[in-house]
């Protein structure tokens, strides 16, 4: 289960993430996003993309893949806990240069490097997620990240079988 927040919880903070059950072993390398970038990075960097809660992180998988892919081939769900939550630098939609940089889109060069900046300034990421307006996406360079976070918990994943594509 999601922990609940303050005042309802302890309010620890986990990320959350789905990989395809040949690449949950390494879900941390960041090897997809350095390979080819992703919306908050250039290729070259090493950026591990999470969600704060497992609903956004199944939405994130699915807008790139689609829902069926989810049903029909084994994923892996991997939470972590962030062991500080001082490491975190929110990044509030009115702090992006650019507000479309957070709607659906291909990312540009100018938006990966921004993104690149604010990875080498701060071990951890949270910036609005462009699939769900109102979640957040936590994102983190592999290495600088290392044993900043603990209690990584993995399990497969099963979808809902009502949300399959027909």
């Amino acid at each position: 289960m999601t922990p609940l927040p303050p005042p309802l919880g302890a309010g620890e903070i986990r990320f959350w993430r789905i990989d395809q059950d040949r690449h949950h072993g390494s879900w941390a390398s960041g090897e997809g996003a350095f390979r080819v970038g992703g919306r908050w990075n250039s290729s070259g960097v090493r950026a591990v993309y999470t969600s704060i809660d497992p609903s956004t992180a199944c939405l994130e998988v699915a807008v790139h893949k689609g829902f069926k892919v989810l049903d029909v081939a084994p994923h892996y769900l991997t939470s972590a806990r962030i062991i500080d939550p001082s490491d975190i630098h929110v990044v509030q939609p009115e702090d992006v240069p650019n507000p479309n940089w957070l709607v659906p889109a291909t990312p540009g060069r100018n938006q990966q490097e921004f993104g690149d900046r604010l990875l080498t300034e701060h071990v951890f990421v949270l910036i609005p997620s462009a699939v769900s307006r109102h979640s957040w996406n936590l994102v983190f360079d592999a290495v600088r990240a290392s044993g900043r976070y603990d209690d990584v918990r993995q399990e497969r994943f099963a979808l809902d079988p009502r949300l399959q594509s027909s």
